[in-house]
């Protein structure tokens, strides 16, 4: 009978602990405030007005694509944002500079590098473009 609810309480635990994962999943977070520079591909990448949202990937990322498609689209439809992809499979230093702990990992930076926000997992489009609002000229 022990067994039961050892199995019973790990996957509650493990269903609470889904549900904590996917709510994080998209969700746009402001910036921490850390001086860090950034790494040489991140800031040649960085366009010359408005925003530019950089995009962490990796090789074999399923989200990653999905990520593409909707930073693109955005990017096409909205002055001033750019949409920049780096897959960082062979230069991991670049995602360790930028402390990114999982793949797609959008970082919204001005261009002078200062970063806006972040979001990890795929962003949901409505949530980006709200967050972006104050920081495009004509949102």
């Amino acid at each position: 009978m022990t067994g039961v609810w050892v199995l019973l309480g790990v996957l509650v635990l493990g269903g609470v602990a889904g549900a904590l994962l996917q709510a994080r999943n998209g969700r746009v977070r402001a910036a921490k405030s850390s001086a860090s520079t950034l790494p040489e591909r991140v800031s040649a990448a960085l366009a010359p007005e408005g925003v530019t949202l950089i995009q962490i990937s990796t090789t074999f990322c399923a989200p990653c694509r999905h990520t593409r498609v909707i930073l693109s689209a955005l990017a096409e439809k909205t002055d001033g944002l750019t949409h920049v992809d780096l897959d960082v499979t062979e230069t991991p230093e670049v995602a360790q500079a930028l402390s990114i702990l999982r793949t797609p990992t959008t970082l919204a930076l001005t261009p002078d590098g200062r970063e806006v926000f972040r979001v990890g997992g795929v962003p949901r489009g409505q949530d980006l473009l709200e967050a972006l609002k104050p920081h495009l000229a004509n949102a």
